[in-house]
């Protein structure tokens, strides 16, 4: 049986918390919801860090309904993670004082790092950072009214290759007292195509040697996570597009940080055992009950696990057809109904690690009229450039 070394033997901080090994959950919108953070916690032993997806200021100040929802967190998630967005200094200060105020969470995280039009035509996600100005203002009033809670940042490189941010971003993360920054090594226009510079991700690293840096990007296995940290240095690793339709990812890189080695490994190219399709039927129809029992609503529960079904599918045999039928089911007994129509004991297929999620790249940017003039003035941003709801 092979080993996998481990490459950390203290644990990653965030303000007063431990998190050994030093795995992160990254912020996805409609994905990363109490319900998905469950089955990654429970394969990762709760281990790690689990962050909320995304929340928006102007909708937590405003206690918008949906958002409410969003930041509950199951009594068994120590720490709660909220992450953050918002472009309005005012706006994102009330927000964070609420959360320390009222007992929301026990760290905030900020988000600079998505690329999507809705958030950047806004100036915000990835847009913000080329505002130094700006992110300094954000930063100050998020750390100052967070109290005793810890801050952190997730950004990417930049807007594009003629509009790189993050080395200044870092250091002005240090300035304002930033606990920890991860780094998703690609740029805004590059959405999620092509591949993750993990070089950028040791160049942060090496630029604010005083904070921890966690790296982001290309991590489909246990394997890629250790060999980024060895090839970067960094403190640690977040996840994202890694674990769809694979919430066990959690418990190979647990096994991989710490060492170990599960059963099977040696077949996997030391990866750690890889479920069975009768396996993984049992797993999707618990993420849909979970869904349903936390929505309130059995068929709305499904209806939202829809999106995940071509995730936890993908390598094994299953036809376009039946794929299209669990991709429309509306109750857990048709679920339940369609998957047991498969060959559930086919194995772990071979090729079935790797991208998925959205991989489009060199994409236009969407920015605000202007928003490359000046990297510094940052005039016009104020409440009305926030985004009303949560989720992305």
């Amino acid at each position: 049986m092979s080993t996998i070394a481990p490459t950390h033997s203290t644990a990653l901080r965030i303000g007063p918390h431990a998190v050994q090994p030093p795995v992160v959950l990254a912020p996805m919108a409609g994905i990363t919801n109490a319900p998905f953070r469950t089955l990654c916690r429970e394969f990762s032993g709760g281990k790690g860090l689990f962050v909320s997806e995304m929340i928006t200021t102007r909708a937590l100040v405003e206690r918008n309904e949906k958002t409410m929802q969003l930041i509950h967190f199951d009594e068994s998630e120590k720490p709660r993670s909220i992450q953050l967005y918002g472009v309005d200094p005012a706006t994102v200060g009330k927000a964070v004082r609420m959360i320390a105020e009222e007992d929301l969470a026990d760290h905030i995280d900020l988000n600079f790092g998505c690329p999507v039009p809705k958030v950047t035509r806004k100036g915000g996600g990835s847009a913000l950072p080329y505002k130094r100005h700006l992110l300094r203002s954000i930063l100050r009033e998020a750390v100052s009214g967070a109290g005793d809670l810890p801050v952190t940042m997730k950004m990417r490189k930049g807007i594009d290759d003629d509009h790189i941010t993050y080395l200044d971003a870092g250091r002005i993360a240090v300035e304002e007292g930033v606990t920890a920054i991860a780094l998703h090594g690609r740029t805004a226009a590059q959405h999620y195509g092509g591949t993750a510079d993990w070089d950028a991700i040791a160049r942060l690293k090496e630029h604010v040697p005083e904070i921890p840096v966690l790296g982001n990007g290309d991590i489909w296995s246990a394997e890629d996570a250790l060999r980024m940290v060895r090839e970067t240095g960094c403190d640690g690793v977040v996840v994202g597009r890694g674990c769809l339709g694979r919430p066990w990812l959690f418990a190979d890189l647990v096994a991989a940080f710490e060492g170990r080695t599960e059963a099977g490994a040696s077949d996997t190219g030391g990866r750690g055992a890889r479920p069975s399709l009768r396996e993984v039927a049992d797993i999707m129809v618990r993420h849909a009950t979970l869904l349903g029992e936390w929505i309130g609503d059995e068929a709305r529960g499904v209806i939202d696990f829809r999106k995940h079904v071509a995730w936890y599918l993908k390598g094994f045999a299953v036809g376009s057809e039946m794929r299209k039928r669990l991709a429309i089911t509306s109750s857990l007994a048709e679920l339940r109904a369609g998957l047991d129509e498969l060959d559930l004991n086919q194995a772990w297929p071979l090729g079935a690690d790797g991208p998925r999620g959205r991989t489009s790249g060199n994409n236009r940017v969407v920015l605000p009229d202007g928003w490359l003039k000046d990297p510094y003035d940052c005039a016009g941003i104020g409440e009305d450039a926030e985004l009303d709801t949560s989720g992305g």
